[in-house]
Parts: structure tokens; sequence; C-alpha cells
């Protein structure tokens, strides 16, 4: 560490541009002025650079030797520094206007940035508002982010009416970390950075929303108010993402599944799904859709639901995931040594090991669709996206080494036509070993290249996610858009080299001596709970007619058609159509229009012409007031073969059908 915050070094640092040029400048020198002797049109258009990956601002002094790069707007990297900083001209603003606030953090994240605030009165959406306005004079202002190296004395004394920053202080006693403060005009933060060169630089941003959160993350420690912000580099990508917002907020799960009466949640039994008839019809639906996919080339067995820590122990479950299960006090030893399983790996291992196996029944593929518990904190829980209680399409499949490359194409081949089903997209990410860890770090070489080799011999693009495999292996993560653009991380390939030691895994080799297999953790939906959320959110409760609870719904015109409505409805059923009939003492108008809201994909309405021809005047969700006389034949054909293929959208009507657009008479 260098002596003191300002102190400069003797030494020389030798930094590479892309081109292959260098540059070798005192260690100490500040990023901006490297910068700078490159060129004066390069520091204007700058936000940041980075060295060896590392990304710091232009008031950072250069320490290192190494690749030296300059951030500007066509860097992806250049929105985290501008959102960064947006966190900082926020907690600027609200100290200008609350001068009470307590100051906690204030990071980058993937869609915009936060800051926490402990304050004794709440706040408000009018407070929103004037911290936005304010945050427009700060900008105005054009204040420069003036990074100052400090003591940790020094920080004390400067931080002494913010106990936040305070316990934050606590933890840099003894290390040799860099203290770092951040002022842009009268407000100084505690941070490490990296920040743009002044506050003229954010442009395009909008504060969304208020929400407590309790200091680092600790339900025992006290509330904060959390701000929500975005922030883009261009106005257009800012009205996007808006927009994306506005359309979440139509399709919100919650909303829809209450209006389409499709799941309930209830206190006394919070993180745990309540499904109605028609929720169930789609839950069973999508679950016998995998089934059949699966039925051929997997086995399903179905596994106790309540284990005793020895079985976690031997899984590492107990040392590194204790804290998000759900214990069970045993009676007979008055301790918590059970749990309900938050996972099917280990009873899957079990089986297998019961077993002798040959190396020609390899790869085994177990499928298991039980109900599993997670302890997941109470205030992180969200509708069917974060439960405690949920079932996974869960899957391990125990194979020989050489097996590796040809099972995960296979298996990316399943995930990817699963989502191309829905109309879902993915792309794949490749994560590695985290830093909690079971395993040497042999076995984690041997897993990671092993992976990694199978990803990159199917040929398809991937990103890397340093440090955020499972801690038990590295995994290919599916992350799948949905249809206004959002990202969700849903299916995993996982390679486990560390499950056959523990459980001590063997099958036969082809030299009659015994060998360990390699597991691999997959999932598909994730949860069949957060899928279903997902999928309400994708279709905007208007599901594909193979998956909608209600497929059709038949309305007579009056009471004189009930019979010939009746008969169609259950001819419908006969077929597989869920249907449902409609005869309510009520107005064909409040009938339709009910059907609409409820988002039935068909309804057939029933007059004297329909009751006499054999026909129904059918209007299709979504074309509005148009209706469409068709055959009842006709009209079955269509929607069973809809069914058949899982069609995404309903078909569109034969030009030579003659239409009406007026109610059937």
């Amino acid at each position: 560490m260098i002596d003191g915050p300002l102190a400069a070094a003797a030494d020389m640092i030798v930094l590479t541009l892309p081109d292959g040029s260098t540059r070798e400048v005192p260690a100490g020198t500040l990023a901006r002025d490297v910068v700078g002797s490159i060129g004066a049109r390069l520091l204007q258009a700058s936000y940041a650079v980075a060295v060896n990956g590392e990304v710091l601002d232009l008031m950072t002094p250069l320490r290192a030797s190494g690749a030296f790069v300059v951030i500007t707007d066509k860097d992806p990297r250049a929105l985290g520094v501008l959102r960064h900083s947006g966190a900082h001209i926020l907690a600027t603003a609200v100290r200008r206007l609350r001068p009470d606030a307590k100051i906690g953090f204030g990071p980058a994240i993937e869609d915009g940035f936060y800051y926490d605030f402990e304050v004794e009165k709440p706040f408000t959406p009018d407070d929103l508002a004037a911290f936005e306005a304010e945050m427009k004079k700060v900008i105005a202002e054009k204040y420069p982010f003036v990074r100052e190296e400090v003591t940790l004395a020094q920080a004390r004394e400067r931080f002494v009416d913010d106990p936040l920053k305070l316990e934050r202080l606590d933890d840099f006693e003894g290390s040799d970390e860099v203290i770092s403060t951040y002022t842009d005009g009268p407000f100084i933060d505690l941070c490490r950075g990296p920040h743009v060169p002044d506050t003229s630089y954010l442009k395009h941003f909008k504060l969304l929303s208020i929400a407590g959160a309790y200091w680092r993350g600790d339900v025992k420690r006290q509330m904060l108010q959390r701000i929500y912000a975005t922030a883009f580099l261009k106005k257009d990508d800012l009205d996007a993402h808006l927009h994306r917002i506005e359309e979440s907020r139509k399709r919100d799960h919650r909303v829809l599944g209450k209006s389409l009466d499709l799941f309930q949640l209830f206190p006394v039994a919070p993180g745990a799904v309540f499904w109605t008839p028609k929720g169930t019809t789609l839950y069973n639906t999508l679950e016998a859709f995998v089934r059949e996919r699966q039925q051929d080339a997997f086995k399903e067995i179905k596994t106790p639901l309540l284990y005793n820590k020895a079985l976690w122990e031997q899984s590492g479950h107990w040392g590194k995931y204790r804290e998000n299960m759900f214990l069970v006090l045993d009676n007979e030893t008055g301790e918590h040594d059970m749990s309900l399983k938050p996972m099917n790996c280990p009873s899957h291992h079990l089986y297998f090991a019961s077993h002798k196996h040959s190396y020609r029944d390899l790869p085994m593929r177990y499928v298991t669709f039980d109900v599993l518990h997670r302890n997941e904190l109470s205030g992180a829980l969200s509708g069917l996206t974060r439960v405690r209680q949920f079932a996974q399409d869960d899957c391990h499949v125990y194979l020989r080494e050489d097996q590796i490359a040809a099972e995960v194409q296979f298996l990316m081949t399943f995930i990817l036509g699963y989502y191309e089903t829905f109309g879902l997209t993915a792309r794949l990410k490749f994560a590695t070993r985290p830093e909690q860890r079971i395993g040497s770090d042999e076995l984690w070489d041997r897993a990671e290249g092993a992976l990694r080799a199978a990803l990159e011999s199917t040929g398809r693009e991937y990103e890397m996610k340093e440090g955020d495999g499972a801690f038990y292996g590295p995994k290919i993560d599916f992350d799948v858009t949905d249809s206004i653009g959002r990202a969700w991380q849903l299916g995993t390939i996982q390679l486990d080299y560390n499950a056959p030691e523990r459980f001590d895994l063997t099958y036969t080799g082809d030299d009659n001596t015994a060998h360990r297999p390699v597991v691999i953790h997959r999932a598909v939906s994730g949860s069949f709970e957060r899928f279903i959320a997902i999928l309400i959110e994708h279709f905007a409760g208007a599901f594909p007619v193979w998956l909608s609870p209600e497929q059709v719904r038949v309305i007579p015109i009056a009471s004189d058609y009930n019979e010939q409505s009746e008969a169609l409805v259950q001819r419908m059923k006969a077929l597989g159509i869920r249907a449902t009939l409609d005869a309510r003492n009520e107005t064909l108008n409040y009938r339709i229009r009910e059907g609409e809201v409820q988002k039935v994909p068909y309804m057939c309405v029933i007059g004297r012409r329909e009751a006499e021809e054999n026909t129904v005047a059918l209007r299709i969700r979504g074309a509005g007031k148009k209706q469409d006389i068709l055959p009842v034949d006709d009209f079955l054909a269509r929607v069973t073969e809809e069914i058949r293929t899982r069609a995404l959208v309903p078909a569109a009507p034969d030009a030579s059908t003659p239409a009406e657009t007026e109610t059937a008479s």
C-alpha cells in the first residue's frame, strides 16, 4: 500500500494500448492524464478507463502496469459507470431536500441503480418527484466528481454524522484496502468508484419507485428507504425501458392471476401457492407437456420429502446451504437434525447407488416433479416468482466422462426446443467456480474444462459468468427473453464431479472394473411456479389454445338454443377440448365481454341460423367484434389441430369463409 493517501511512487508503470503501443508513466499518475496524452478529443469523450479489465474513473491514480483501455459511450461498461454516478447524484439531491437522511449504499444494478437512506419519515411519491427535479438541478450545475484517497481516521472524521458509513468503515480496520471519497458539489460519499467526470453526463434517467430494504440485507437490522431508478446513455433506450416497465405492470402475473382466477396466496401459508381449478388445469397441462417430452429418454421417480441431516452432510448441503433449508425437529433426538428437501439431487444419488450399473446403461436420466421447500426470507417472497414451496422439472443424468459432449448437446437441444414451444428465445451463459464451494481445485479444473469443451462443441455463442457456478460444479445457464424483452434465468446444465465421490457412485466399465460416473444436474422450467408467472406475463394472460385453462366458450343467444349449445360442449369435451357453456340469464354482449376479459381463445355464439345449419358464429380472441361463420366440423378440426401442434396463436380464419361483423341472429 502506498504510504499516505496522496503519496507519489517513484516506480514507473507501462500501459499497453489496444493498438499495441505503450505509455510509460510514474505510478500514481491520474488516468485522465494518460488519456489526455493520447488525445484531447478522446479525453472529452471518455467516461472511464479499464486497466487489466478493472474499470477505474479518470481521477484514479494508476498503480499497476497492464492493458489500458479508454471507455467511451461505445463501450457497454460506460453505462455501469454512468448509473453508479446517478446513484450519487440521487443522494446529493436527497440530502439537499432531506438533510436528516442518513446515507447507506448506492450501487449500479442490472437495469439501473438504487440508493438506501435511513429516515424517520418515510419517503412519498411526492418526495420522489421532488428528488428527481432536484437531480436535474445538480446535473445542470455540472459538479465534477472529485476523488480523494484518505486514511481511516480521516474518513471517520468526515462521516461522523453518518452512522451507516461509520459502520462500513469498521470493515476497513486492519485492511490495506484504499479508502476513497467522492465529492460532487457539497455532497461527499464514501465510495471506491468509478464515476463519470462530472454530473452533467447523466442526461436520460428516471426515478422509479420506493421500497423498504434492511440495512446490509439483515432482517434483524433497521429498515431503510430504497429509491430505485434507471439511466441510459440514449433517450430512445430510456423510453424503451420505461415502456417495458409499463408493459410489465399491465402484465403483472399477480394481477392477472387474480383476474383470471388462476391462483391465490394466503398469509397462513407464506410462499406457498393455492391453485384454483383453472390454475390447476394450467399447471397440470404444463406438467403433462414436460412428461410427454421426457417419456422416452428419461425415467421418472418419486422420492421422500423429508430426510435426516446425514444425507445433507453427505451431499454438502448441511454445511453450505442449511440456512436456506426448512429444518424439522426430531422428537427422538430433540434437535433440528432433519429437513424438508430443497432439491432432488441427493435422493437421485441414493437411488442410483442402490443399483448396479454397466457402462452400457449410461447415460441414465432420472427426473422428479416432487414438491421442494426452501426457506426464503419473508421480505423476498413475491407472487409466483419467489416462493418457499415449489416443484421443478428436476433431472439428474449419470454418465461416462466420454459422453459429456453428446449429452450436453442432447440436453441443450431439449431445453431450447421446450422454450421455442412458448415463443421464448434463450442466451447461454457459462458460470465458473464460486468462492464458496466443495471439492478440490483439481476436480473443478476437470469439470470446468469438460463442460466448457462440451459447450463449445455445440457451436453456440455464450457469455461468461465468472464465479457464478453452483457450489458443487460449473454450469451452463439459459437466460430466456420474453415478449417484451425481459431476461429470465431459467434452465441450467450443471456438471458435478463431487457428488459421485461423496456418494461413492460407480458403474462397471468395459474392463469389468468400477468407474466413477459424472453427474449432470438439469432443469428446464426452473420451477413450475416461476415459469407459470413468466408465461402469464409473456402472453399477458392470453395463453395459446393448448395451454389455456378454458379453450372454448359456447354462448347461446337465447335459452331456445341451450340444448344445441350443451350438445356442442359435450362433443368438444369428448375430443379433449376444454369447453364451457355460458347460458346465464345475462345479455349476450355482457357474456361476450366477460369471455374477452377472461381471455378465452374462442367463443362460439349459437343463434337460430347456427342451430339450423350446424355452424357456429366464431369470435377469435383479439379479433375485436369480427365473427366468422364456420361449420361445426371445420371448427372442431381447427381447434384439435391447434392443440395437437401446440400452436402459439389461434389460426387465421379461412378467407373463403363467409364473415359477419354483427352478432349472429
